[in-house]
């Protein structure tokens, strides 16, 4: 059997930091991405989900510039999970999405980006 660990999310770029690591670029940047539904009594509800995404510049990532706050992207990647104790003693998880693929996202179409 074949094992997989693949994850595509669509959503509005929030903060974005881009460092240079020795001759590598890398983007830390958020995602959030929004489900709409109604409550029992017909309300509307929209529920956010704020992903934590890690994309290196490279062949598949060719332009990191396409990452700005608001952006709508389109992010494909494998989910990498952290475990760690917080200041209060508390063991906690997050989850960083490592992107093996960036692309804007115009209108619903995704849109190639080429360096």
């Amino acid at each position: 059997m074949e094992q997989m660990n693949r994850i595509e999310i669509r959503g509005n770029v929030g903060n974005v930091n881009i460092n240079t690591v020795g001759e590598s670029r890398v983007a830390h940047f958020s995602v959030a991405t929004n489900l709409a539904y109604k409550s029992r009594n017909s309300e509307p509800i929209i529920e956010t989900t704020w992903h934590s995404v890690t994309a290196w510049q490279g062949r598949n990532i060719p332009n990191l510039e396409i990452i700005s706050k608001g952006c709508p992207i389109y992010v494909l990647g494998r989910v990498k999970t952290h475990q760690y104790t917080g200041s209060d003693g508390v063991e906690r998880t997050s989850y960083e999405i490592i992107a093996s693929q960036v692309e804007q996202v115009e209108g619903n179409m995704v849109t190639p980006v080429n360096g």
